[in-house]
């Protein structure tokens, strides 16, 4: 039995487009978990912002979170829903 899930939105702020290889490997990683996921370019500051919607136990969203605010040049957090 899975443990109990909750909904949350993930916010990534990529600095280093070089990381988008590894964003996309941990992405793919949870992907299971992701209910949708939007992605905005803004180039004129050099920069893309990245909303990932999940479905996941706490440690699993806190995971994927960190991975990629372990990255260089990759911003990160997380909001949750009260449901």
């Amino acid at each position: 039995m899975e443990a109990e899930t909750r909904i949350a939105l993930v916010g990534i702020i990529v600095e280093n487009g070089e990381m988008a290889e590894k964003i996309n490997a941990v992405l793919h990683e949870y992907s299971r978990y992701i209910i949708g996921r939007m992605g905005l370019p803004y180039r004129e500051r050099g920069v893309s912002i990245i909303s990932i919607v999940l479905d996941a136990p706490s440690p699993v969203i806190s995971a994927l979170s960190g991975k990629l605010g372990m990255l260089k040049g990759v911003s990160s957090k997380t909001i949750y829903s009260k449901i």
